[in-house]
């Protein structure tokens, strides 16, 4: 009887075991299964953009070269006697100094020759004059008929002032020739060349060497096309730097004089003049500029005002990419002002505190969600630059 129940009931039995047993493993196997959602938003990074004035700062090269040059010449002819120790190519001699002097005993003889002819004029005149008055005396009660120009003396009187003219300026002529027995520097001047030598025999007007002028040197540099639009309306006066690189950088203080007032038929540039005082140091204890140099000239434009400073890797196409309030991202026009170095200078849709993508996805697309991976850091490359300032400044300043 039992083992007749046990055929039985035996089937059920491990029907109801393998069904728990499977309702077991799936609610096992269910609850492992069981994950956190996947965020697949892609992470950026943005920073905040202001918009502010921005002083252009415009650069171009040139060569330094001397305000002016002089190709010396004797005004007088004889034996040179003397010459300066600096009058030698690379020498440094100041305003006023005695570059050579020549042999002066027939010059003196001629001052005193036109002195003594003055002299004799002088005399002549007095005794003219002294003439006339008798003959005008004695015409008071002569004859009408008998009283003339003649008879006055008035044509001696005449001569004999002429005479003593002539001889003023023979003194003259004769007193520049003794003076231009000593020739001297009309400038601060560096000695480029020396045509002459102890004895030699100089003629008038023969070429005995030739000086640049250091109390100014000048640099004139290209202006480009692209910052001509930037150059303020009046260009004299603006203070620039000049700065020449070598073993060690040098800089000094400019200022442009002028605008030569072309535009090259070659390069379709204008040119600018910029001004060096006492390039060789004379008067100071700067490096010296030496002409030839090759020198880079820097100074300030236009100021624009309300224009964002960003990095040219952000600007794509004439878009930036921001991130909304929602962290989506949106893509804004603007329009590139200038390009100054790694940076653009830009105008468009922008806003201030605007959060600028710095990291783009690699597919970016408008109404993309992203994460963002840095919350804040402003964007403020203007305001590291001297002279610019944000509105929050400009505010607290006020």
């Amino acid at each position: 009887m039992n083992k007749k129940w046990m055929k039985v009931v035996f089937p059920f039995v491990a029907v109801a075991v393998g069904v728990a047993g499977m309702t077991a493993i799936g609610a096992t196997k269910g609850d492992g299964d069981k994950k956190a959602p996947v965020d697949i938003r892609p992470v950026i990074k943005v920073e905040s953009v202001f918009a502010q004035n921005y002083q252009v700062q415009i650069s171009s090269f040139g060569e330094v070269e001397p305000l002016e040059r002089t190709h010396l010449a004797a005004q007088v002819s004889g034996e040179v006697i003397h010459w300066h120790e600096n009058f030698v190519p690379g020498g440094l001699i100041a305003r006023g100094e005695v570059l050579f002097s020549i042999e002066k005993d027939t010059y003196e003889a001629a001052l005193m020759k036109a002195q003594a002819d003055l002299s004799l004029a002088e005399a002549a005149l007095i005794e003219e004059q002294a003439r006339a008055a008798v003959a005008e005396s004695e015409a008071k009660t002569a004859p009408k008929a008998k009283v003339t120009d003649l008879y006055l003396r008035k044509p001696q009187l005449l001569s004999a002032r002429a005479a003593l003219k002539s001889s003023q300026a023979q003194l003259k002529i004769a007193q520049r020739d003794l003076d231009n027995c000593e020739v001297r520097a009309p400038y601060d001047a560096l000695v480029v060349a020396r045509n002459l030598g102890k004895g030699q025999y100089v003629s008038r007007g023969a070429e005995v060497g030739e000086l640049y002028n250091i109390e100014y040197a000048e640099v004139t540099f290209p202006i480009a096309g692209f910052d001509t639009t930037f150059l303020p309306e009046r260009v004299a006066g603006l203070a620039a730097r000049v700065t020449v690189k070598g073993a060690t950088q040098v800089y000094r203080e400019a200022l442009i004089t002028r605008d030569l007032g072309i535009v090259d038929s070659a390069t379709r540039m204008s040119h600018l003049v910029a001004r060096i005082p006492d390039p060789y140091s004379l008067k100071s204890d700067l490096p010296p500029i030496k002409f030839g140099s090759y020198a880079k000239v820097g100074f300030t434009g236009k100021t624009l005002e309300d224009v964002y400073r960003l990095p040219q890797e952000l600007v794509t196409n004439q878009k930036v990419w921001i991130v909304d309030p929602a962290q989506r991202l949106e893509p804004r026009n603007v329009r590139v002002v200038r390009e100054e170095g790694e940076f653009f200078l830009i105008r468009g849709d922008l806003m201030d505190d605007d959060k600028v993508v710095t990291t783009l996805p690699e597919y970016p697309q408008n109404g993309m969600a992203v994460k963002l991976a840095v919350t804040d850091g402003d964007l403020k490359p203007l305001s590291d630059q001297p002279g610019n300032k944000t509105a929050e400044q400009k505010a607290a300043n006020r």
